[in-house]
């Protein structure tokens, strides 16, 4: 479950990203990945569509009495904190210890850190535990850093470009990938920053997109990638299923059935060979 890394990553665009793509789906076909996933209850039912659409195996095992022993054997693990209960909460940190002691890369969603202190608490606790990847809204990225408090529970009150500096800091101490979402997404890793445009509106007004975009990171950190590039392309994934998405559909419950179609028929193998990904997305890789 170990990532192996690219060879420089200078010259980074989009057609770049595709090849990235194209590489992860044929893991994925070969064997999907199996991904634990601790979320919060709006979103069960909609993160295992998206984990299956995209190819992986899902697994809501989220008892502290499983966790640990589950995530040393799944491809990677969803830490998702948006409705933490005290057994949940001990449950996550089973899931970490698991995957820590056995190599599984596991990916934390700080959902409404700096809001409710519990749980800010509890994601500046566990992020010093070492994820592969931390990914949420600027506010939460922000507050996860310490630099400020946070914004309006899952609403972020800050640009997502306000969060440069903290996803640099947490990306330097914790080793991470950190993933910041919005209308330009910005993945930074301790020697890269990318800006990804990619996705649609329509994304706001319907619920799992991010708690799943999470999981997915999780499922792409699980292949060969590096992993900048691994959680780049879940992200491209997720963006370019909602701009296919828009156009086919009326409105927000259109939009959902429409959204998880084209995450299936994105990894399906086209006439001509490649995935229409690099038509769908923009990449700038403004360095470290």
């Amino acid at each position: 479950m170990a990532n192996a890394a690219n060879t420089a990553n200078t010259a980074f665009t989009t057609a770049t990203l595709a090849q990235a793509f194209d590489t992860a789906q044929a893991e994925f076909r070969q064997a999907p990945p199996l991904v634990q996933c601790l979320t919060n209850v709006v979103v069960p039912q909609i993160t295992a569509n998206v984990l299956l659409a995209a190819g992986a195996s899902p697994a809501m095992v989220d008892t502290p009495e499983e966790a640990a022993d589950f995530a040393a054997i799944a491809s990677g693990v969803l830490i998702n904190t948006g409705s933490p209960t005290a057994a949940q909460y001990s449950a996550m940190r089973e899931a970490v210890r698991g995957a820590t002691a056995n190599g599984t890369p596991w990916v934390l969603d700080p959902v409404a850190c700096g809001g409710p202190a519990a749980r800010t608490d509890f994601a500046r606790d566990i992020v010093s535990h070492r994820p592969a990847a931390v990914r949420g809204n600027a506010s939460e990225i922000i507050a996860l850093s310490g630099i400020a408090a946070g914004g309006r529970g899952v609403d972020s009150t800050d640009e997502v470009s306000a969060a440069l500096d903290a996803a640099r800091e947490l990306a330097n101490r914790t080793g991470a990938v950190v993933a910041v979402s919005g209308p330009r997404d910005l993945i930074v890793s301790a020697d890269r920053v990318t800006w990804l445009r990619s996705g649609d509106p329509m994304m706001q007004l319907v619920i799992g997109t991010g708690c799943s975009l999470g999981s997915l990171c999780a499922v792409y950190l699980s292949t060969s990638l590096d992993p900048h590039d691994a959680v780049l392309a879940a992200h491209a994934h997720v963006g370019a299923a909602g701009s296919i998405a828009a156009e086919k559909s009326t409105g927000p419950g259109s939009f959902s059935v429409a959204w998880l179609d084209a995450l299936h028929a994105l990894r399906s193998p086209h006439t001509g060979g490649g995935s229409p990904l690099a038509d769908l997305v923009e990449v700038e890789e403004a360095g470290a």
